[in-house]
């Protein structure tokens, strides 16, 4: 699998890349962002990969929430892949909740989506293996986080493939997709008319019928515009009470959906996975 270096920067003692590769996955080329720090000059270190959420790419999180400096300290490599493919021969959508940049995390099945749309696949299988390929990650002890979007996509991904990940988190995620707008919209198109296939990618759904061991961490913002229409995560709390599932979410006075909130609880999210991933 090859890859082509787009750009690199010295960053408080490690590096932050990025890179093209075609993907057979999402069937076209894809871009990811790597964080690699100091410590991964002597020995393969521990891997966390970062969704971001719609509208969003690897630039986001890697430009905007300071993740390098505490990432260096903690020894923790970060990867942020795209949210979506994209390209003249890949399938758009008008709105920004569907199409490119909103690939949601699952593989599609319908037209004209199914081509392309395996994000799903290439999280979790394609990408961790070019990445174990080209870069020192110890694959034994992956993490799993994301925005938004992207906070869907870690909390399903992680318990859609239990034991891969050792730690999980989330900043403002959609955790039940299949009562909220940008979920339903994107499950129609992506998967068809309402369908079981929906409930195998809500983490509400998902965790009631197999919760982990895991202490999960979800951030959420008070202010947050989509607080109520999408974000629900009252809903989550209900379903991890009933399943028994660890999950501590903290509410923020005056925080909104945007970077300046990523940006001020990174460090708790960093640490929270260095702990569980010193441990395996």
């Amino acid at each position: 699998m090859t890859l082509t270096s787009i750009s690199s920067w010295a960053s408080f003692g490690g590096t932050l890349s990025v890179h093209d590769h075609d993907s057979e996955a999402c069937n076209g080329p894809m871009r990811f962002a790597v964080y690699t720090p100091p410590q991964a000059r002597t020995g393969p270190v521990p891997v966390v990969w970062y969704l971001s959420g719609l509208t969003c790419n690897w630039s986001n999180v890697m430009e905007k929430s300071g993740l390098q400096r505490v990432a260096s300290e903690l020894g923790l490599m970060v990867v942020a892949p795209d949210t979506s493919p994209r390209g003249q021969d890949v399938a758009d959508d008008e709105g920004y909740d569907l199409g490119q940049g909103a690939g949601f995390y699952l593989d599609a099945t319908e037209a004209p989506w199914a081509p392309h749309f395996s994000m799903e696949t290439y999280v979790t299988q394609e990408l961790p293996a070019l990445v174990a390929a080209h870069f020192p990650a110890d694959m034994t002890r992956q993490g799993i986080m994301g925005h938004s979007m992207g906070g869907h996509g870690a909390l399903t991904l992680n318990f859609r493939h239990p034991g891969r990940y050792a730690s999980v988190s989330a900043f403002a995620p959609i955790v039940a997709p299949t009562k909220v707008p940008w979920g339903q919209k994107a499950f129609a198109a992506y998967l068809g008319d309402e369908c079981p296939a929906w409930g195998e990618h809500d983490a509400c759904e998902l965790v009631r019928r197999q919760p982990t061991d895991q202490m999960i961490l979800i951030d959420q913002g008070e202010a947050d515009q989509f607080l109520e229409e999408q974000l629900r995560p009252e809903l989550f709390e209900a379903a991890c009470r009933e399943a028994g599932q660890p999950v501590t979410v903290r509410r923020h006075p005056g925080y909104d959906h945007s970077y300046w909130f990523i940006a001020s609880f990174i460090e708790d999210h960093l640490r929270h996975h260095a702990r569980a991933l010193a441990a395996g």
